[in-house]
């Protein structure tokens, strides 16, 4: 298969195989840049690359926080296979709030999988790993060939030298930069400066995770600023904005070294902003760690000169379960082909063909605690997830509660905000989709909560 000037066959080498940089920001909320609509937030740099390439408006995470969302882009794998479901245990919130007792969570990505990285060394890539890894000790035990700052840790103790007490700091080599993301960015663009042949950058800094540690030179413009959509937070702006100048910088350096041209990037978040006092990403509901659209949907762009057209494709659910299938058709290699739950997104990036219409899965088997009682918009201000799984096919959306057996439906294309249950309603559809989702948990070994907590005590309304 031909995409372009490349070949896309197992068979045939690349005479100048495409560069990939495959940026992907911690918790990033949906519309927490401006190509997406925010008028708070200025990320002029972000928004300047996502018109050079394919916006997705319907771009998802494979789930709703970061470590199993990390594990599912670098494993292709749907997370019941590989069964990292969250951040450390997956039994969080109080014992006696739990109905059910919880799978246990998988933390360390097990070696029997072959990740992304792997297989594009093994197509003559350098691979460079810079920033959160979380996903096991050392990304350089996945074949990368150089790790900046990354390691098992989901967040820094702190954005500013030295970068948090022994328990949560970043392990990086000292530099100019005393800010966290200015310092990756600046070990960065060494690696970029230096690298020759075909290279994989996986660019994944810590911003703009908790905590909330602000760039001070650039408060000014947000103290005073008018809030847009409920996002109004100076000190959450300034490190959005940050990362922004530092995406620059790689951009710059790129074509400095006439490397831009012929680099494929892809851009998107782990997981929905951090929903209340840091962002939001209305009129999605809801955010990180929660399984409506704002813990889920995420900004999503890719561009590659030439071969991708500019423009914004509101009508095509992606996944990040697109990303490992869409490399290997791009570096031509069919080896995974059968092996990845995802599918390449090539021929409607470069050939602007429809991709056939197809259901997307989410399983939780687990709790997560809410944050904020009083400021909360999921089913269950306690929790931001409840064990459960979910479903979306077409303009459909379906939400599965193993504790209570419990249903949700929705529209999306009339009701993105996911207000109008309509469970009851369209009979139909919810067996329809049912179905559908048990037949996934069995194909997939999903692994389903039933034993009753011992230490459950309802509270009474």
């Amino acid at each position: 298969m031909m995409i372009g000037l490349f070949s896309c066959g197992s068979d045939d080498k690349h005479l100048n195989p495409p560069n990939i940089v495959l940026i992907n920001i911690d918790d990033m909320g949906w519309n927490d840049v401006s190509f997406m609509g925010s008028e708070y937030y200025d990320t002029p740099h972000i928004d300047a690359l996502a018109d050079q390439g394919l916006v997705f408006t319907q771009g998802y995470a494979a789930s709703a926080n970061c470590a199993p969302s990390r594990a599912s882009i670098h494993s292709g794998k749907w997370t019941t296979r590989h069964q990292i479901y969250t951040v450390a245990n997956s039994d969080r919130g109080k014992a006696s709030d739990r109905k059910l007792i919880p799978i246990k969570n998988t933390t360390v990505l097990d070696k029997k999988f072959t990740t992304l990285s792997q297989k594009l060394k093994q197509n003559g890539y350098t691979t460079c790993h810079s920033g959160k890894w979380h996903l096991s000790n050392d990304p350089l035990e996945y074949s990368f060939d150089l790790n900046i700052a990354g390691g098992p840790q989901g967040a820094p103790g702190s954005y500013y030298f030295p970068f948090g007490n022994k328990k949560k700091q970043i392990k990086v080599e000292n530099g100019k930069s005393k800010y966290l993301t200015d310092l990756i960015m600046e070990k960065t663009l060494l690696f970029l400066e230096d690298v020759n042949g075909p290279f994989f950058l996986n660019y994944s800094p810590y911003a703009v995770h908790t905590p909330i540690h602000p760039v001070d030179s650039l408060l000014y413009k947000y103290e005073n600023k008018p809030p847009y959509k409920g996002q109004k937070n100076p000190k959450y702006a300034t490190m959005v904005e940050n990362l922004d100048r530092n995406i620059g910088l790689m951009v710059d350096k790129l074509k400095k070294r006439k490397l831009f041209d012929n680099t494929f990037i892809i851009f998107t978040s782990d997981n929905g902003g951090y929903y209340g006092k840091i962002t939001m990403q209305k009129p999605l509901r809801a955010g990180k760690g929660s399984y409506y659209e704002g813990g889920i949907r995420v900004p999503f762009f890719f561009v590659w000169k030439n071969k991708i057209s500019p423009g914004k494709n509101t009508q095509t659910y992606i996944s990040h379960l697109d990303i490992f299938p869409t490399l290997m058709h791009l570096s031509g290699d069919d080896s995974m082909k059968n092996n990845l739950d995802g599918r390449s997104l090539l021929p409607l990036l470069a050939q602007n063909q429809v991709v056939e219409e197809r259901p997307f899965f989410w399983h939780f088997p687990i709790y997560l605690q809410g944050y904020d009682i009083k400021d909360n918009e999921n089913r269950d201000s306690l929790f931001r997830t409840r064990p459960g799984s979910l479903i979306r096919k077409g303009d459909w959306k379906l939400h599965y509660y193993f504790e209570d057996h419990g249903i949700e439906l929705y529209n999306l294309k009339d009701d993105i905000s996911e207000r109008n249950n309509l469970a009851e309603i369209q009979v139909d559809k919810r067996e329809e989709l049912v179905d559908e989702l048990k037949a996934w948990w069995e194909k997939t070994d999903a692994p389903i909560p039933t034993t009753i907590n011992p230490l459950y005590a309802p509270r009474l309304n």
